[in-house]
């Protein structure tokens, strides 16, 4: 941070990678916990650099496709069609896409938020599936 504030005539922005589950009680206890922390961190530090210019904010994905779900694409598909209210899990490219906007000067009045991009999971019910909202409606 000191770096980014130093900066003469410039304005940093720090953008930490965090993950839906510190914001839900997904995962292992350890993870959403970490995850809960850096995005109180995120928000800490936001308060204490905005002051010097440089805004700090918090990108939390979902499940996203990388090589540790390579071989298990029946299990993606599944999970996406069941969990998320968008149908399909996320792209390297979707979280790519969060950063590059919160890095941007075109977020230069947003500091502290978390940004989930997970596809609608945190606003859905997380107990009651797409597969269960298809018989409510029968």
């Amino acid at each position: 941070l000191p770096h980014l504030a130093a900066a003469e005539g410039h304005r940093g922005a720090v953008v930490n990678i965090g993950s839906v589950n510190g914001l839900t009680g997904l995962g292992s206890h350890a993870y959403s916990a970490a995850k809960a922390a850096l995005g109180s961190l995120t928000r800490t530090l936001a308060v204490e650099a905005g002051e010097r210019g440089v805004r700090v904010n918090l990108v939390a994905p979902g499940t996203v496709r990388t090589r540790n779900w390579d071989g298990r694409e029946a299990d993606l598909a599944a999970m996406a069609r069941d969990a998320y209210p968008l149908g399909r899990i996320g792209e390297p490219d979707d979280v790519a896409a969060a950063v590059a906007f919160l890095a941007s000067a075109d977020a230069a009045w947003i500091t502290g938020v978390t940004l989930p991009v997970d596809g609608g999971l945190t606003i859905s019910n997380l107990g009651w599936t797409r597969r269960d909202r298809g018989r409510d409606q029968n």
